[in-house]
């Protein structure tokens, strides 16, 4: 545990629901029913090699059963999961709504997959819902021809690493072959009856194009998807499709949306462990992005830099392919919220690439 996340309560200590079981996160007491929210963990095969997943009690319409909360990537291995989970945690109740808070492929992968096996609507906020259908049918910001020109443009110029990136034309469908054909849209202030309590819908920008949390007050429960983590920083990045855009921003106003809630919150995060310390964590990331924007400026007092040349200012290990992708989009992503408030001026080289330097 770093000193971090020393400052941070971890109500569950090192207890994880093992594969194809769950734990019980919050009991629901005498309100609604009960247990409010179990916690399923699935295994993910990257560096981040977990996913969390959500099981709410929940009635509609006079049927009772359980309303999923994300879903993990579509492959074999997650779908055996499910169907562990299936046999022995439902309590011979059905699934019967997938909530999903966005559109990266860990948290809609096995939407389709879900829906369809159990009949049960998809809710998801329709910026996102979008963006994963063309994604799915495409590959829009994620690999191919359009992410490796882009990342060019910002100074990377290994040619094997750009190739690989022009390749990977399946990289996002792989994971998300189908989306579900009709959805219920979510957005920020939605209030939702979830198991005979009301939890509210708080939208947030610059980690996904429409991130939608949930936070029941009757609990002190929220379930934050990949804006709230308790042991690393969310990934913020600027994408090919967007490559004007400023997400730091974004992500840093999103996330002050969360100091409304109580301090001794319970924050289910869509990976690490459900901790306690919301208000804490939230200074902590500002001040872990603030320092590394004085880090990206005073590189860039030295001597104009790309997005590639600050990759080693803000990534201090070796970095795959996978994770080169995602640091290019962040390394952007700090440098763009420096020029975009002033700081920093950026010109392009005759060799085509973007430059950002002091004023």
């Amino acid at each position: 545990m770093n000193l971090l996340e020393q400052r941070l309560d971890y109500p569950f200590g090192d207890a994880l629901p093992g594969q194809g079981e769950t734990m019980v996160v919050a009991d629901g007491g005498g309100t609604g029913l009960s247990p409010a929210v179990k916690w399923v963990r699935m295994a993910l095969p990257f560096a981040l090699d977990h996913i969390n997943l959500w099981l709410l009690r929940d009635e509609i319409d006079g049927r009772r059963g359980w309303t999923v909360v994300d879903c993990c990537i579509s492959r074999d291995e997650s779908k055996a999961q499910w169907e562990q989970v299936f046999a022995t945690q439902l309590e011979d109740l059905p699934i019967l709504r997938v909530i999903v808070t966005h559109m990266h492929p860990d948290h809609i992968g096995l939407a389709y997959w879900l829906c369809e096996r159990w009949n049960a609507p998809l809710w998801i906020s329709a910026t996102d819902y979008n963006a994963a259908r063309m994604a799915s049918q495409s590959t829009t910001g994620f690999g191919g021809e359009g992410a490796a020109n882009f990342f060019a443009s910002h100074g990377l110029a290994d040619p094997e690493s750009i190739e690989k990136i022009r390749g990977r034309a399946n990289y996002y469908p792989g994971m998300v072959p189908h989306i579900p054909p009709t959805f219920r849209r979510l957005q920020g202030g939605d209030r939702i009856a979830i198991g005979g309590r009301e939890w509210t819908c708080i939208s947030g920008f610059g980690h996904a194009p429409e991130h939608i949390a949930l936070y029941c007050d009757p609990l002190k429960v929220l379930i934050s998807g990949d804006m709230m983590l308790p042991r690393i920083s969310t990934n913020v990045s600027v994408y090919d499709i967007e490559p004007e855009s400023d997400p730091l921003r974004l992500f840093l106003e999103s996330i002050d949306k969360f100091r409304r809630l109580p301090e001794d919150t319970l924050v289910l995060p869509s990976h690490g462990k459900p901790f306690r310390g919301l208000h804490e964590r939230i200074t902590q990331l500002h001040d872990h992005h603030r320092d590394r924007l004085a880090e990206v400026i005073e590189a860039c007092e030295a001597a104009p830099r790309s997005a590639a040349d600050v990759l080693p200012v803000l990534f201090k290990r070796e970095l795959d392919l996978h994770q080169t992708t995602f640091a290019m989009g962040e390394s952007v992503a700090h440098l763009h919220a420096l020029w975009f408030s002033g700081k920093l001026r950026r010109e392009r080289g005759v060799d085509g690439i973007y430059r950002f330097a002091a004023l």
